[in-house]
């Protein structure tokens, strides 16, 4: 049988071309840690030359850029071992190549007919790698922050935009007291509930993790809450009920809907009971379809006698109603009976329950 190698010096050269196809840089040292053999891709990475390099014991090479206690014990007694190193990190300023961030991977050789060990070091530059990595974590930190500082900035100016309407609701209600003019009275009382109504929406967006969505049914249910607070008190045997089958709505779309039913309340409490009855219902109901959606406001009042095609002929409150259900893309109808009035804004259209049947 032929023998693979005639002598030592051809296993000498194979083992040298074999580690100069390597490309990253790569050591091969033996039990003293000392160089016996170095890749043509150390050479060139670290640019140092051969004599600087051959024959030399690791911690030496460079300006003991390798003498790092814990690569010690890793190299003495741990591979030895378990036979393997995997990613040891180094971050060095390098003697002519500058600063550089290497991994460092090592393998134990055993041999069988000798108790000596060889160990095989490679190296891997990770120098851009983690420049990008550290990039990427501050670009990430700075977009928190700056998300975190606008967070900060809008819950701010919500909470001023809803103290100030606050402000402007109760000067509202304080002109209306002093004022004798009846008509003047009744004008600054509906600019107070209108102004109540944006300010609902603020609160509910001052509260929600959303501040894209409002909850329909929480936000009437507040909405109306306020009305019946302000116009039926403890006073009038007057039953306000708000009936929702869930759904969202766009900050935007919740303000137009707020604005709409305090309208259409304001009007069915000031005119459905002219005479107080212990039955008095009005009743606000929102149903949601998918991309539909119908918004109605109804009394058991005494409805009127003719019916209209609007709430009103004229007035702020029809032309603000209106105007706004043009935004919606909605269609109001109106029925008027003597059981009630429905006043109704339908985006689409789909069969709504009869809440007062």
């Amino acid at each position: 049988m032929n023998e693979p190698f005639r002598d030592i010096e051809d296993a000498r050269a194979l083992a040298q071309a074999i580690v100069d196809t390597v490309r990253e840089p790569l050591l091969v040292l033996d039990g003293d840690l000392r160089v016996l053999a170095v890749s043509r891709s150390f050479y060139l990475t670290f640019q140092v030359d051969r004599q600087d390099v051959l024959g030399r014991p690791l911690y030496a090479l460079g300006d003991g850029q390798w003498q790092i206690p814990a690569l010690r014990i890793l190299l003495e007694k741990i591979i030895p071992e378990r036979a393997a190193m995997d990613a040891f990190e180094v971050e060095h300023e390098f003697p002519g190549i500058g600063h550089r961030v290497m991994l460092l991977n090592a393998r134990a050789v055993f041999y069988a007919d000798h108790a000596d060990t060889t160990l095989l070091l490679a190296f891997e530059d990770v120098t851009d790698r983690r420049a990008i990595e550290r990039e990427k974590e501050e670009l990430l930190r700075q977009t928190e922050e700056l998300l975190r500082q606008k967070d900060v900035l809008l819950r701010e100016m919500e909470h001023r935009v809803a103290n100030s309407l606050q402000i402007i609701a109760s000067i509202l209600m304080l002109k209306a007291r002093t004022v004798t003019s009846e008509e003047t009275r009744r004008h600054l009382r509906d600019a107070h509930q209108r102004v109540m109504a944006v300010a609902a929406v603020q609160e509910h967006l001052h509260a929600s993790d959303r501040i894209d969505q409002i909850e329909i049914g929480p936000y009437l249910s507040r909405l109306c809450e306020s009305l019946a607070a302000s116009m039926i008190g403890g006073s009038r045997p007057i039953s306000l009920q708000v009936l929702v089958n869930g759904g969202t709505a766009a900050s935007a779309t919740a303000v137009s809907l707020g604005l709409i039913v305090t309208e259409l309340v304001i009007n069915a409490l000031k005119h459905a009971f002219p005479i107080d009855r212990p039955d008095g219902r009005v009743v606000v109901s929102y149903e949601i379809d998918g991309p539909d959606w119908k918004l109605a406001v109804s009394d058991n009042g005494v409805g009127k006698p003719h019916a209209v095609a609007t709430p009103a002929k004229s007035g702020l409150g029809t032309a603000l109603v209106e105007a706004l259900a043009q935004d919606l893309d909605a269609k109001v109808e109106v029925a008027s009976g003597p059981g009630g009035v429905n006043v109704s804004l339908t985006h689409a259209t789909f069969k709504l329950r009869h809440y007062l049947d």
